[in-house]
């Protein structure tokens, strides 16, 4: 399935700052970028990089300027794979790949180690790792209420159980908590979402499970076979959009996903779902 995605982004400066910037789709096993542009108004010195994990970062200086407008816009080709529930089968952590383990610990937003009384008595006694995470997703999405600007930057997952608001990104937090806590391996999730609304980045968040990396999304607000990813990590912190160092703010910002021409979308329904994983492979 061929998207295109757009990204705008612009920044009121204070004083010469530097940015790290993600924005760009990854380059991945289940996503080939056929074209891509990035541009930056007014011009300063770019350079991009790649992490460990494939997340691509673009550093820029802001200069003498005040104003700097950020454009990103690619056209990828994006595949993803179902595998049925029934054959998910739970790993022991004795068994996990060593790349895996870093995402049983608890990170700087997804405190597992403060909720681990509530996940063993909510989802203890449910035996396949899948179900666990459905049910983690369902009750993350009728306990907490999505409020556009409900919480902060720095909102944690326990937060978010504590006052029962938030965003994808808190949800998506509170869903990596909640399974690191039950010795399942999170990570977080961010990209562009295939009709999303309204617009913007998404987060959601992965669980490596009968060997792979499973796609879940606690707010039902983006297709699962409709996402770009952009980054993966522990949590936000790994993965922000923007991190500034320096003194600038975001003015603006303005995403989309749109399909490619000649695409036809047929979103995976919630009800099958629940029979079988997506994964977005990315190795």
């Amino acid at each position: 399935m061929i998207f295109n995605v757009k990204a705008g982004l612009v920044y009121s400066v204070q004083f010469r700052s530097a940015m790290i910037l993600s924005v760009h789709a990854q380059h991945s096993a289940s996503q080939a970028i056929i074209e891509e542009h990035l541009s930056v108004e007014p011009r300063v010195p770019v350079s991009e990089f790649t992490d460990d994990l494939g997340n691509r970062f673009v550093r820029l200086e802001t200069g003498r300027y005040k104003r700097l407008a950020i454009r990103y816009r690619a056209k990828v080709d994006c595949d993803f794979e179902m595998r049925p529930a029934s054959r998910i089968a739970a790993t022991p952590v004795a068994a996990l790949e060593d790349r895996t383990i870093p995402y049983l610990f608890p990170s700087r937003y997804c405190q597992s180690d403060r909720l681990g009384r509530l996940a063993w008595d909510l989802f203890g006694k449910i035996a396949k790792p899948h179900d666990r995470v459905i049910a983690i997703t369902a009750w993350i999405y009728d306990n907490i209420e999505y409020v556009r600007g409900s919480t902060r930057s720095d909102t944690s997952a326990y937060d978010t159980v504590t006052q029962r608001v938030g965003v994808c990104r808190d949800f998506a937090h509170l869903g990596i908590a909640l399974c690191r806590a039950l010795n399942i391996p999170a990570r977080y999730f961010t990209g562009y979402a295939y009709e999303l609304d309204p617009p913007d980045f998404h987060a959601c968040f992965e669980c490596y499970i009968g060997g792979k990396w499973m796609i879940f999304d606690a707010t039902r607000l983006a297709h699962m076979n409709g996402l770009v990813r952009i980054a993966s990590g522990r949590d936000a912190a790994d993965t922000a959009v923007a991190s500034v160092f320096g003194s600038a703010s975001c003015t603006r910002v303005k995403v989309s996903c749109t399909l490619g021409a000649g695409q036809t979308f047929a979103p995976i329904s919630r009800r099958d779902l629940g029979r079988r994983g997506v994964s977005l492979p990315t190795g």
